[in-house]
């Protein structure tokens, strides 16, 4: 009952957030954005959702239950929602699933992407982890961890090399890593 509740809780927010990327993607392309990345996008959303069934398999075929360490995953998996919502916040209109950009817009450097240029890529990283190990589904784990992996190694060049030719993506970013802060240089603003 825990499982499919919480499965349930994720499925809606990612059902919610999907609402707002297309109201965003309607404004921006209004604005006269560009979408970038179509080739890969139903690779993307295919390994987001087979995550979840994948997940949902699992623990029924294999009769798996909440892990000893739910509560550390749950404080962990809560975190990344708090950085998921300030990511999302931070980029406001412009925040999307789909690669779309508004060309000579503002780069956007607040909030979490003061320090890293990916935060949202970095907490699906932890939640593709996260979740499936709050019900000891290694399976799904292990392989929705390779597959986000591949799919980022195609999109995050794709996204970063739209930035860099139609906005000032890379004099903005010039002190940021992907994923991690760049502790040896000063981060401007």
């Amino acid at each position: 009952m825990v499982f499919y509740l919480f499965v349930g809780l994720i499925t809606f927010q990612r059902i919610t957030e999907l609402v707002i990327a297309r109201r965003n993607e309607a404004w921006m392309k209004r604005q006269g954005a560009l979408e970038f990345g179509q080739g890969h996008y139903p690779a993307m959303v295919a390994i987001h959702t087979a995550f979840f069934l994948f997940l949902i398999a699992e623990v029924n075929l294999f009769d798996k239950h909440l892990s000893e360490y739910w509560p550390v995953l749950l404080t962990l998996f809560l975190f990344t929602q708090g950085m998921r919502i300030w990511a999302l916040a931070s980029l406001g209109r412009f925040w999307n699933t789909k690669i779309i950009i508004l060309p000579g817009a503002q780069v956007v450097k607040r909030g979490p992407y003061k320090i890293i240029k990916h935060p949202n890529y970095l907490i699906v990283a932890i939640e593709i982890l996260v979740i499936p190990l709050m019900f000891n589904a290694y399976i799904t784990m292990a392989l929705f961890t390779l597959l986000n992996i591949m799919i980022l190694s195609i999109r995050i060049p794709a996204e970063e090399k739209a930035l860099r030719e139609l906005t000032k993506y890379e004099t903005t970013f010039t002190h940021q890593g992907r994923f991690l802060p760049n502790l040896l240089k000063k981060c401007d603003n």
